[in-house]
């Protein structure tokens, strides 16, 4: 029998809690970066002057929202990572791709902690309203217009770096899908 036809025990899978926040994190990571590179691409004037006052402003809170949603999903998932076994590749994964894996997993958790906190902070210096949805947050740094462009460049930095980051990740995933069709894929699967 070969491993796709070998059905796969739950020791042999992420914990649940654990594969329900990856997917969480997809779904609200895509529309992060889909808003985060319409206001990157369009700017404040040019969402203004394509989507009004409202849309502009309804795509702000959106995209804080999902960044704020971002750091409250990723901090569950650092804890469900440190309170559940990670399950090993079974069959074991050659050196080079266990250690590009890795590395890909650990800066994804790392750059989607970051992020939202960058996010966060360049906001706050500048003097913009910090949201999730339609409650106001405290700022977490004093208001500076010098630091609020610093961070803010940083923050779309590193917007990019996660979406190569993501890349991979998918390229990988598709990878030990469709063609070493192994087990991996139904490590994090929901079903």
């Amino acid at each position: 029998m070969s491993l796709i036809e070998s059905p796969m025990s739950e020791t042999d899978r992420f914990a649940y809690p654990h594969r329900v926040l990856h997917w969480l994190v997809a779904a609200v990571l895509l529309f992060s970066l889909a808003s985060g590179l319409t206001l990157g691409f369009l700017g404040f004037e040019g969402a203004m002057e394509r989507l009004g006052r409202a849309g502009t402003d309804l795509l702000y809170t959106a995209h804080k929202s999902f960044g704020v949603a971002m750091l409250a999903l990723m901090t569950l998932r650092v804890i469900t990572r440190l309170l559940f076994v990670v399950p090993d590749h079974e069959p074991p994964l050659p050196d080079f791709q266990r250690v590009l894996s890795s590395a890909v997993h650990h800066l994804l958790y790392l750059a989607l902690l970051v992020q939202p906190l960058l996010g966060w902070a360049a906001t706050a210096s500048g003097n913009f309203p910090v949201q999730f949805l339609h409650w106001r947050l405290p700022g977490i740094v004093p208001v500076n217009e010098a630091l609020s462009e610093r961070l803010f460049l940083w923050h779309g930095w590193l917007g990019w770096v996660i979406l190569g980051l993501v890349a991979l990740h998918i390229a990988g995933a598709l990878y030990h899908w469709l063609i070493r069709r192994d087990s991996v894929m139904k490590r994090m699967s929901l079903f």
